[in-house]
């Protein structure tokens, strides 16, 4: 195939393209900083410099193409409220940008890089599937923002162009540019904590997993299908970061904070900051919370039957890499 990436600098992204690349399938990588892409470049990949903010950039990059794959987005928890329209313009506009360009290329089919994040507005999430509500009324900007993202790409599903949604859970894996550098950075400084105690179960995808939904998404995805992809049976969220965090060479923390404690500190630190229209980060946001705190347990049955995905890489494998990297 010939495929246009969106956001392929970036994790799950860089990933992507190695994968479309080894398998010998030409790739177009859109580009914000050419220097950023060099090692795609090196790679073999076009790249096409410009934002998905820039429709006729998009288009032109996406001539000639078979698929795309759309992953470009801003991912920032606790946003100052200055900043607040540039995450939904990005978001949003970026995706409704992308599927625009898509139609005025000819590209056949988009697959778009979605979250359970999407569903996200203070509640467990408990052995949901695919047809579990978007909640783009999300009080959280980015789950907002991506709820609203993935219904632009489902209503566009049609008229000469098929769209398909991969949902990941908790990215995790060598080469990790965001989780695991924040969860290392917050333990040396000693402000990590298990809020609630850690003890809820939670889903997880690895990054080749991760890859291996999208790439299957890309050729095997009914139109108009959204497919969640996972490592398989969820893990105690404790249990599993604390194996993250020792492949650092670093020991778990211990210090615990009880949920509702942290839900009410959450709130007064996002309602402090938008008042005092502060430019920094609150210390702690409801995203936060919910993401780290609350179980989140995924059925993608619907992936391994209609996909035919499986896991191409264990957990103890992941960590084994993981932990290789940082000797």
């Amino acid at each position: 195939m010939k495929v246009f990436v969106t956001g392929g600098t970036g994790f799950i992204g860089g990933h992507v393209v190695r994968k479309l690349r080894a398998r010998g399938d030409e790739v177009r990588v859109l580009v914000r900083n050419p220097e950023k892409g060099r090692s795609l470049a090196d790679l073999g990949c076009e790249l096409v410099e410009g934002t998905v903010s820039d429709r006729e950039v998009i288009k032109n990059g996406m001539l000639g193409c078979d698929a795309v794959i759309h992953g470009a987005a801003v991912y920032e928890v606790g946003i100052p409220e200055s900043e607040h329209e540039a995450m939904h313009e990005a978001n949003v506009g970026g995706t409704e940008n992308v599927i625009a360009a898509c139609r005025a290329a000819g590209a056949r089919r988009v697959v778009h890089v979605g979250t359970e994040a999407a569903l996200m507005a203070g509640q467990p999430l408990v052995n949901v599937d695919e047809d579990a509500p978007l909640r783009p009324d999300s009080p959280a900007l980015y789950s907002s923002s991506k709820a609203r993202a993935e219904q632009r790409v489902r209503a566009a599903n049609g008229d000469g162009l098929e769209t398909v949604v991969v949902r990941p859970r908790f990215v995790w894996g060598r080469g990790d540019t965001t989780l695991l550098p924040q969860i290392v950075s917050m333990t040396k400084a000693g402000r990590f904590a298990w809020i609630g105690g850690g003890g809820q179960l939670t889903a997880t995808t690895h990054i080749d997993n991760t890859v291996e939904g999208l790439v299957l998404g890309a050729a095997r995805g009914k139109p108009g299908g959204v497919y969640f992809v996972t490592d398989g049976d969820p893990v105690v969220f404790r249990e599993f970061v604390s194996q993250l965090i020792r492949t650092q060479g670093l020991e778990p923390p211990t210090r615990t904070l009880p949920l509702p404690v942290a839900r009410a500190a959450a709130a007064a630190s996002e309602s402090a900051w938008k008042l005092l229209r502060r430019k920094d980060r609150p210390p702690l946001t409801r995203f936060t919370v919910w993401v780290s705190a609350l179980e989140c347990t995924i059925n993608d049955s619907r992936a391994r039957e209609e996909l035919g995905y499986r896991e191409v890489t264990t957990r103890a494998q992941g960590l084994e890499e993981v932990r290789q990297d940082a000797a």
